[in-house]
């Protein structure tokens, strides 16, 4: 059987991590989110560290087995390095929490931009504004 590769021209894509989500999750790593890979994360890999296809779009993978992405990084310190974790929006709302981002800040930044696609990348815009004010101080 042969695996068919996602078509965004004629298929609804199955996770909502465009190229604008996984820039937005690379500046939430380098203002200090932290991640712990286990599995149930999605990961980009920008660096196209891993070598099989993934059945996601942009070089998407889902943590399905650590054991095998131990095998493929060596150590989870690698693993964290290499990849870029991108929160799903439970996660996202989640650390919105552990930030103190207000149900009405999040509601405020949808608001602005009512398109459904957009509602992770909103929410990963705040927790970004929430980072940046933490090195700040």
């Amino acid at each position: 059987m042969s695996c068919m590769k996602f078509d965004p021209e004629k298929e609804i894509a199955p996770i909502p991590f465009n190229q604008e989500a996984c820039q937005l999750a690379l500046e939430m790593k380098r203002l200090g989110l932290v991640w712990r890979p286990h599995v149930g994360c999605f990961a980009w890999d920008p660096d196209n560290c891993i070598k099989q296809a993934s059945p996601f779009p942009n070089r998407i993978y889902f943590v399905l087995s650590m054991p095998r992405f131990l095998g493929i990084f060596g150590s989870t310190i690698n693993m964290i390095e290499k990849l870029v974790w991108l929160p799903t929006w439970h996660q996202a709302r989640s650390i919105c929490r552990q930030l103190e981002i207000t149900d009405d800040v999040i509601f405020n930044r949808l608001q602005q931009d009512l398109l459904l696609d957009d509602d992770l990348k909103n929410i990963y815009e705040c927790i970004c504004s929430a980072l940046k004010k933490r090195t700040i101080k």
